[in-house]
């Protein structure tokens, strides 16, 4: 097949488009009792599926069906939503969010500014300074992070943790005692040395681990699935693994033909449902390069299918073994990475500088490690949200757990469930989710 490039996108030209034919948005309650039908047609232009995903997950929707068809110069999606109690979406501020930030004049950065509380989008959270690491993941090592920030007087206002395949990359949002952000270029340069000699650990390869700075904004899942992509983290590196062991039903079933009619590669994949995946699919598409233009999502009882109709962006499509093999090894790496099996950890507390290293210093004190980890700040109120196992990678002693309530339970708010691969029970952002979880306890907590 010719290779046919995406076309080059003016800016200027992308804008005149935009004003000629602007982006329709229609959110229908009307048309199926089960669901909300999110229907959106533009002009079409390079990431404005992931844009539009981006926008519905980061609401907590869940999306239960989709179709997607952008060949050619336009773009349509239609897709069934709910939220996360399988209801219709009928609350107004959601239903006027989407609408605006998908609509003519959308635009995510400017949107969740007017959305407070809700930590979408680029999860704006004030005055910060972000902090991205990348490196070999060991237990404790979350402890030993957050006790050189708080030992340097910097508070962790909001945070997101994954692990896979014995690598770790976090998204720190840190502000100092005053609440402003760090910009001192000697102190910055502090925090990166003692950051990267804990990545580093007893290590002598300066490649074991990387630190970022950054003042803007950043979409945290769609950076953590960009850092431990760029890290390789889908190929095996043998011993202990901390990515879960699905049950041989739920093990994610992912297969690549070739339309040769349509020129198209056709990837499909089928693997326990939950929410975030498209996201998660799309995403990895995304960073591979490959241009999605027609795709299926549907939802069987726990089981998830999903078919996307692909070309790389210079218009070929997966000719060779080697390229199929890297994409299957790529997408189950996205399936992966959110999935946290065993104990999940909820703490409130009030907000201080030294919060976070005080409470994984005592999760690795009771012999828990970190799988994935959450954290937000509402108000006065900090939020942790842990998924743990033993140091060994194995379930959780319920009596480490009852040691653990005794130790902290006079602290803060603090409450554990159970989290299993084999239940359809929503996989979501500690982040994301914290603070509809909090809700009620907060409540109380101020009360």
């Amino acid at each position: 097949m010719a290779r046919v490039c995406w076309p080059y996108f003016d800016p200027e030209y992308e804008n005149l488009s935009t004003r000629i034919n602007p982006p329709r948005v229609s959110v229908d309650n009307s048309s199926c009792s089960a669901c909300t039908l999110v229907k959106v047609d533009s002009v079409n232009k390079p990431g404005i599926l992931l844009e539009v995903v981006q926008v519905l997950t980061d609401l907590d929707l869940i999306i239960a069906k989709a179709y997607i068809s952008s060949d050619g110069g336009w773009f349509m999606d239609v897709f069934h939503v709910t939220d996360q109690q399988g209801k219709q979406i009928t609350d107004r501020k959601t239903i006027d969010h989407i609408e605006k930030a998908l609509g003519p004049k959308g635009h995510i950065t400017e949107v969740v500014k007017t959305w407070p509380g809700k930590r979408v989008g680029v999860h704006s959270v004030g005055d910060h300074t972000s902090i991205e690491l990348i490196g070999r993941d060991r237990p404790g090592l979350l402890s030993e992070i957050s006790a050189v920030l708080a030992d340097l007087h910097f508070n962790v206002v909001a945070a997101e943790v994954w692990t896979h395949n014995r690598r770790i990359a976090c998204v720190l949002y840190v502000n100092d005692a005053t609440c402003q952000p760090v910009d001192n270029p000697s102190r910055l340069s502090t925090i990166e040395e003692r950051l990267k000699n804990i990545l580093r650990g007893c290590e002598d390869d300066d490649n074991v681990g990387h630190t970022s700075f950054s003042m803007g904004f950043t979409h945290v899942d769609r950076r953590l699935h960009q850092m431990l992509f760029a890290d390789r983290d889908y190929e095996g590196r043998g011993g202990l693994s901390n990515e879960v062991d699905f049950p041989a039903c739920f093990q994610p079933k992912i297969t690549i033909e070739r339309w040769e009619e349509k020129g198209y590669s056709v990837v499909s994949v089928r693997c326990k449902d939950r929410a975030k995946l498209m996201f998660d699919i799309v995403c990895t598409l995304t960073d591979m390069e490959y241009v999605v233009f027609h795709a299926t999502i549907s939802s069987d009882g726990p089981y998830a299918s999903q078919e996307y109709y692909i070309r790389h962006m210079d218009g070929c499509t997966l000719d060779t073994e080697g390229e199929k093999e890297r994409v299957v090894k790529c997408i189950d790496a996205a399936i992966r990475r959110r999935v946290s099996e065993g104990l999940r950890l909820e703490l409130c507390a009030k907000d201080r500088v030294g919060l976070l290293s005080e409470v994984t210093r005592i999760l690795r004190e009771n012999g828990l490690s970190v799988i994935r980890a959450g954290v937000s700040t509402i108000g006065e109120q900090g939020m942790n949200v842990f998924y743990v196992r033993d140091s060994s990678g194995n379930s959780v002693d319920i009596q480490k757990i009852e040691a653990l309530r005794k130790e902290i339970g006079h602290k803060m708010m603090f409450n554990v469930k159970k989290i299993s691969t084999s239940s359809k029970a929503p996989e979501t952002s500690g982040w994301a989710k914290t603070s509809f979880f909090f809700g009620n306890l907060l409540e109380r907590f101020l009360a």
